[in-house]
């Protein structure tokens, strides 16, 4: 049967997207983004030219896409409206732990480093200066996680609390409980 699409069930009937599918960057130096994003996401190039790229890292066609152009004007260099950075959710501490140092044995370190409540954040920049958190989601439902940002933790620091990524691998590896590593200590 052929679905009909009137203005009144468009109107009446909230439409959402099924998932973000990717991000596109415009650069000048193509090369360097694309060694930067297939290094920091275990990605792979599924198309390459003189200017443009596709990325990926899952079953997606691609996740980054990149844009090359030298009329390109430089980066502002205060911070201005618009982009300010996309996450990438790991599936656990670990994970993110092992990510952090084999991205710290190619000297990628993160600038800084979040228990935010309802994540735990490491943020870079690549070679463009744009901020990419990665992160792992710490409670075990939407839901969950949102009563929490309902609650006095968030309205009292809704940003978090930064940690040292060096002591959370000592006390993970020392086998502390992933509660407590995860937690914010004002919670």
């Amino acid at each position: 049967m052929t679905q009909v699409i009137t203005p009144e069930v468009a109107v009446s009937t909230p439409i959402r997207p099924t998932k973000l599918a990717h991000v596109v960057f415009r650069t000048q130096q193509l090369q360097a983004l694309i060694q930067w994003y297939c290094k920091l996401l275990c990605a792979h190039v599924v198309f390459e030219s003189d200017h443009i790229a596709f990325l990926t890292y899952d079953d997606e066609h691609h996740r980054i896409a990149l844009l090359a152009s030298d009329t390109l004007s430089e980066r502002a260099q205060s911070p201005a409206v618009g982009f300010y950075h996309i996450a990438f959710t790991y599936q656990d501490l670990a994970s993110l732990l092992r990510n952090y140092l084999r991205l710290k044995a190619d000297r990628v370190l993160p600038y800084r480093t979040i228990v935010h409540g309802p994540t735990v954040s490491m943020y870079y920049r690549d070679p463009d200066g744009n901020e990419i958190e990665l992160q792992i989601d710490v409670f075990p439902s939407a839901e969950a996680a949102t009563a929490w940002m309902r609650g006095d933790a968030f309205l009292g620091n809704p940003i978090g609390i930064e940690f040292d990524p060096e002591d959370l691998l000592r006390r993970f590896n020392a086998g502390e409980a992933i509660e407590n590593l995860t937690r914010r200590a004002d919670d």
